[in-house]
């Protein structure tokens, strides 16, 4: 009998298969940019990482959307995908959590984030500028992306609202995508993040009260359009495609698109 499983498994083997009946996951064949063409690349659905990924189509390359960021990273261990597109930071996240998988040292692309506003709110859209060019120059923003960014500062810089703010001058609605560590994730059922202390900090000085969203990411630009949210602060990227229905305010931090794939 000894014998007859050793045979078997080392059929199983053979086929590619591991004993519990799943696929084995494929070694990693994306080392560098220049890769990608025919691959299937993993992204979040509407991200800046699936707008620049849907270029690789015309090249033969598949392109798998997910809902989630985290959902993308699982079908990448899986083997289900070569490579995920996602934004640095969120990336930095998943690999230190994650052994297996690791981030290519070649940059993908540079981008900027906004806040995204109704094409008809002018109005906000200038006092938001107003506030985020006050924070760039006091250094509160500084403080509040070191606060979640850097191994020197993380942790030590935490944005507190002013004891003394007036806020009746109503309700700013953020539409977002709790998913998106260190931008917008959860810790103690509660959204927290480098856009969530920013917005609040705008607010703050908009003397305005902060009610937050969470949805899909490809839900946020509708929620804008139609009235459900005020602003969308989501890490999201200003691109021709999203100002043909949204505004965006002043750019707030850059960020960097990179490629994950699994370790060697």
């Amino acid at each position: 009998m000894k014998k007859v499983i050793v045979t078997l498994l080392a059929g199983v083997m053979a086929l590619g298969l591991t004993a519990c009946g799943g696929s084995k996951v494929p070694a990693n064949s994306v080392h560098t940019i220049d890769d990608l063409p025919g691959k299937t690349i993993g992204v979040q659905l509407g991200t800046t990482g699936d707008i620049y990924a849907s270029d690789y189509e015309a090249e033969g390359s598949t392109i798998e959307r997910y809902n989630k960021g985290a959902d993308a990273i699982q079908a990448l261990k899986q083997g289900k995908v070569d490579c995920v597109i996602i934004d640095a930071q969120p990336a930095q996240a998943f690999v230190d959590k994650n052994s297996d998988l690791k981030i290519l040292e070649e940059e993908f692309a540079l981008e900027e984030y906004a806040i995204c506003i109704s094409k008809d709110n002018t109005e906000l859209k200038e006092k938001i500028n107003g506030a985020l060019t006050e924070l760039e120059a006091n250094g509160t923003l500084t403080a509040i992306i070191s606060n979640y960014i850097g191994d020197e500062t993380k942790g030590k810089t935490p944005y507190e609202s002013p004891a003394d703010v007036d806020r009746s001058n109503g309700t700013l609605v953020m539409a977002t995508n709790a998913a998106f560590e260190p931008y917008e994730f959860y810790k103690d059922q509660k959204i927290v993040g480098i856009d969530v202390d920013m917005a609040q900090a705008v607010c703050d000085i908009l003397g305005m009260e902060l009610t937050i969203e969470d949805m899909e990411f490809d839900a946020i630009i509708n929620a804008v359009t139609s009235g459900k949210a005020d602003v969308g602060v989501a890490g999201m990227t200003v691109t021709e495609d999203r100002l043909q229905s949204v505004d965006f305010s002043d750019p707030y931090t850059t960020a960097t698109q990179v490629i994950v794939v699994r370790g060697e």
